[in-house]
């Protein structure tokens, strides 16, 4: 079957994904917090970008490749990190390292993903990120670095804009549990997804693998918006950046930064790169769309910029590093390609944004990233 007669954009492998994985699991994929303002407000913001067309350039093929903390990669995407990845697809963290290293590009582990960095060392690419929610303890903070270092992540990303749970609305009424509690009326749902339900009979329900050395043994069911990592975590402040500077041997990024202000004060600390992002809705209902934010940033500090949030095509990719971003990446739309259709689908994401950059910068007289033209306010 030709995947790109059938799903030829990522709203396709959406409308699948949603059919294919019971509703509680939708609804935490999925879902962003209060009304979902902010989540809409990322949309509106990317289509508010608008870029001039330029003709008479001939027949060319345009160059994905960029350069990111020192490294050449041959886009200029990757896969962010999302927690619990394995409740949306069996064995999710795997495939995505596994189609991310074939692809050349990143992918980001998150601290509460469902399986540890051992677990998905043996499949790692030379891009691998290891996304960290602040540990308050500072051995299990050395620990936590020691394991990531070992498993072979090379690039630390510091979350920061999460500093209490918060409280998604939507994904509460859902059900959801953490860890999953397997309720009569989730039951009811299950049966209605035969793949996801097979898959998940052989692996197992999943659970936060990485944090188990750490937390206590426990029964109790938390809030779908909390979990154990909550027992765990704390909120950062400057010094703990600091600290995290001076102990891990690698690029550090800061990821949920919206304020151009704490762009140059976190340059000054030494940090390698910040992600600008509103955690895509799913923190701050009142927060600015991160597109809005992006070119504040960008001209507040001169370090490498990584952008996400409500990002659902290559034009969108390319409106984000028109606006200064220095890479792209997505969460949601990867983990809508493999709950579609399995790990075939995420090769099929990856080539739809490839096909959808080279026939955007056609249309653009874009020969590579750096030529793309100056946004503009669509009205």
């Amino acid at each position: 079957m030709d995947l790109h007669s059938t799903y030829p954009a990522i709203s396709d492998l959406r409308a699948r994904a949603r059919r294919r994985i019971p509703k509680f699991v939708w609804e935490y994929l999925d879902s962003a917090t209060g009304s979902e303002a902010t989540k809409h407000r990322n949309r509106a913001g990317l289509d508010r970008v608008g870029l001039m067309p330029s003709v008479l350039h001939g027949e060319f093929t345009p160059d994905l490749s960029c350069s990111l903390l020192g490294r050449d990669l041959p886009l200029p995407f990757g896969v962010a990190p999302v927690g619990m990845s394995g409740l949306m697809w069996p064995d999710a963290e795997g495939h995505l390292a596994r189609s991310a290293a074939r692809a050349g590009i990143p992918y980001t582990l998150s601290t509460v993903a469902s399986q540890s960095p051992e677990d998905i060392a043996p499949h790692l690419g030379p891009e691998a990120w290891f996304q960290m929610y602040p540990p308050r303890d500072e051995d299990i903070r050395r620990d936590m670095l020691a394991r990531a270092k070992t498993a072979g992540f090379s690039t630390l990303v510091l979350t920061v804009d999460v500093p209490v749970a918060s409280r998604r609305e939507r994904q509460t009424r859902s059900g959801l549990t953490q860890p999953p509690h397997l309720t009569p009326r989730l039951l009811a749902q299950i049966a209605t997804c035969p793949a996801w339900t097979i898959g998940m009979a052989q692996r197992g329900m999943p659970r936060m693998r990485g944090l188990e050395k750490y937390t206590p043994k426990t029964t109790t069911a938390l809030s779908s918006t909390q979990h154990a990592g909550y027992l765990l975590r704390t909120s950062p402040d400057r010094d703990y950046v600091s600290w995290l500077r001076d102990a891990w041997d690698g690029p550090l990024v800061i990821k949920g930064v919206l304020r151009p202000e704490d762009a140059g004060l976190l340059e000054k600390q030494g940090v390698d790169a910040l992600w600008v992002s509103n955690h895509a809705g799913r923190q701050f209902d009142a927060a600015p769309a991160s597109i809005d934010a992006l070119p504040l940033i960008r001209a507040a500090t001169g370090l490498p910029l990584i952008f996400d949030s409500g990002i659902e095509s290559g034009l969108d990719i390319l409106r984000a590093l028109a606006l200064g971003a220095d890479f792209v990446m997505l969460g949601r739309a990867f983990h809508y390609a493999l709950a579609a259709l399995g790990p075939e689908g995420i090769d099929h994401l990856v080539d739809i944004l490839r096909k959808d950059l080279e026939a955007n910068m056609g249309q653009l007289g874009a020969g590579g990233i750096g030529t793309l033209p100056a946004p503009f306010q669509l009205t």
